[in-house]
């Protein structure tokens, strides 16, 4: 421990983060980053490659084969990060495995495909970019749909928050269920409360009124 902190508690934070359930619009967000970054990734390997002056002006064959080679390894490693949020999410569906391992598997060959295509596409020609390219690219949108709209378990949800932050005892009671906890309980009737007599003087009561009697 460091000026109070434990390491193993950045640790933990840190396969927690990679380990935990995932509801909808996490899912959403963390594959539309990884989309834009994988963009970003293929830019930048073009860039510093051929260029996209030279990709434009070069012959399909082995001039591109650099190119071809960062982009499937990059590609790669966006298809494991992919995988990854795609069991967190099937887990917090409890959705069929293998919806979420045909999306990581087809996620795979498209990179694959991608960059073969790099090697014998021709710009200018529609005809040269293969017809299965687009046909597992339906394929993969279709799952990831299904793995996104796919309902979650019921109670996922406050179980990732309980491992979240480790409560030890039971979870606090809502302050609505406490009032109505109280609500609830037996009214004690008014009758069954007895109220005790006045206390009488001592003696003979003296009658009313004033002066002698009878007057």
């Amino acid at each position: 421990m460091l000026f109070g902190f434990d390491p193993s508690l950045l640790k933990r934070w840190g396969w927690h983060m990679f380990t935990s359930n995932i509801g909808r619009m996490r899912f959403f967000l963390y594959s539309l980053g990884l989309w834009v970054g994988e963009v970003v990734a293929i830019i930048i390997c073009i860039g510093a490659t051929i260029g996209f002056e030279g990709l434009l002006n070069s012959a399909p064959g082995p001039s591109r084969q650099s190119l071809a080679g960062a982009v499937l390894v990059f590609s790669l490693i966006f298809v494991a990060l992919r995988g990854n949020i795609a069991l967190r999410r099937g887990r917090d569906a409890n959705k069929n495995r293998w919806i979420v391992w045909s999306y990581i598997v087809l996620s795979g060959l498209y990179a694959l495909l991608q960059a073969g295509t790099l090697l014998v596409i021709r710009f200018g020609d529609p005809e040269s970019v293969p017809g299965g390219l687009n046909l597992v690219g339906l394929s993969i949108f279709g799952l990831w749909c299904t793995i996104l709209w796919a309902k979650p378990v019921a109670g996922s949800n406050i179980e990732e928050l309980t491992s979240m932050f480790d409560f030890d005892g039971p979870l606090p009671t809502p302050a609505g269920a406490a009032r109505i906890a109280t609500s609830s309980a037996p009214a004690v009737p008014r009758a069954a409360v007895r109220i005790p007599p006045a206390p009488q003087p001592f003696g003979r009561p003296r009658p009313a009124g004033f002066g002698k009697r009878g007057v």
